[in-house]
């Protein structure tokens, strides 16, 4: 005997969120995930309510990292906030330090040498590249592809060998000086990062092969924590999620800063904005990046690495502060009091990997600034979980978080 089959369609996330609480009476758990779950990549908490296994509620709870950077800026000089700025997208400090700098320097009025420019725009992408390759191995460990954490992780760490070379630390640089750089590149640097980089596309075609057909990666990603267009402009986000969900916006091309105009890259933009498409987003942006720093090699400029002709901002080279009482005296005081910023109120942000970096710097004159508040790309991307949670499944936690690719550093300023 025949039977009439019926076709059945998965219902939407609002829809299952619902439907259990229409269709049974069911008790309602609270679990609390983190602070110190892996899967929340740093001390996130997220207070969930949950409805089997549907998300009825999701309140993230963020504070735990928090350092007070905003209000140390007051009591420190210009300089002396550098290494705090690594410590914000602890992942990609090198752009982070530009960003900062470029924000003082808007203030004094000075403009850094092209060739400064040129180093800064190559170390930030090298740094993008860094912290999405942590991100994707992150992100693809926590639904199941351990062997993409091994490539990403095993790629990160030669960029690390050569940010040490260049700045001599790995992971915390302070490579950025307000007016300039600590120094310029060593002798066959770039030579070095071209080689990474010839030796970098290849693995990367690798992981898209391990990744972007797999059967099991699709079904954890796709159509999963879906945001629209609307709602990312709503909740102020930023940055590869923000473009994922097909918003045409990166700073480098729309409000260049440090020569950006001059290259040539594509900015890549999806169409669904769910963890999918923030996931082919970011392997482009790596295509991307790695396309630009080859420009920012073979169109190096000669110069000089820093400004030089701000006495009261600049730090003396040190062969002259040995050898010269003016440049000792320049030192001590610019040391001691910090660089002497004029009065007045700048904000400048920039495209680091996570988003929109802001600085809005307040200044009444002298080597300390007024007030500082810093614009943290995470803290406003990880304002909508509430509502990107919501009808979710439990399995989906990580999957959503490890698409989004923040980092408490800079949510807990």
């Amino acid at each position: 005997m025949a039977t009439e089959s019926k076709e059945y369609t998965m219902p939407d996330a609002a829809a299952r969120a619902s439907q259990a609480s229409e269709e049974f009476e069911t008790e309602k758990l609270d679990l609390s995930v983190g602070p110190s779950h892996p899967s929340t990549h740093g001390v996130l908490r997220l207070n969930i309510q949950l409805d089997g296994e549907i998300i009825q509620n999701c309140d993230p709870v963020v504070g735990y990292l928090h350092r007070g950077d905003e209000k140390i800026a007051e009591n420190m000089t210009y300089n002396q906030f550098v290494p705090y700025t690594d410590r914000l997208d602890y992942l990609a400090p090198l752009a982070n330090n530009a960003i900062y700098a470029i924000a003082v320097e808007k203030l004094a009025g000075i403009e850094v040498p092209e060739r400064c420019q040129a180093i800064r725009v190559l170390t930030s992408e090298m740094a993008r590249v860094s912290s999405h390759l942590l991100g994707l191995g992150a992100y693809t460990m926590d639904v199941g592809a351990l062997t993409v954490f091994m490539i990403t992780f095993t790629e990160r760490e030669k960029l690390y060998d050569l940010f040490e070379e260049l700045t001599g630390a790995r992971f915390t640089t302070s490579y950025t000086r307000v007016g300039g750089l600590l120094k310029d590149m060593p002798d066959g640097w770039m030579d070095r990062v071209l080689k990474f980089c010839d030796e970098f596309l290849p693995l990367l075609d690798d992981v898209e092969e391990l990744l972007t057909r797999n059967r099991i990666f699709i079904d954890r990603t796709a159509d999963v924590g879906i945001i629209s267009k609307e709602d990312a402009i709503s909740y102020g986000l930023t940055g590869p999620n923000a473009r994922a969900s097909g918003l045409d916006l990166d700073l480098r091309r729309d409000a260049p800063y440090s020569g950006y105009e001059k290259y040539d890259f594509e900015v890549a933009i999806g169409e669904n904005g769910d963890c999918y498409d923030r996931y082919l987003v970011r392997m482009v942006e790596m295509r991307q990046s790695i396309r630009i720093i080859r420009q920012v090699i073979e169109k190096m400029p000669d110069g000089p690495y820093r400004s030089e002709d701000q006495k009261k901002i600049i730090l003396p080279h040190k062969d002259k502060t040995l050898t010269s009482m003016e440049e000792l005296i320049q030192n001590f005081m610019i040391t001691t009091e910090g660089p002497q910023i004029p009065p007045g109120e700048v904000y400048f942000e920039g495209e680091a990997p996570k988003g929109a970096l802001g600085f809005f710097i307040n200044s009444r004159g002298g080597g300390v600034p007024y007030r500082m508040k810093i614009r943290g790309p995470s803290f406003c991307n990880l304002s909508i979980l509430p509502k990107l949670m919501k009808g979710c499944m439990v399995s989906d936690i990580a999957s959503i978080l490890g698409s989004l690719d923040f980092v408490m550093g800079e949510c807990d300023r």
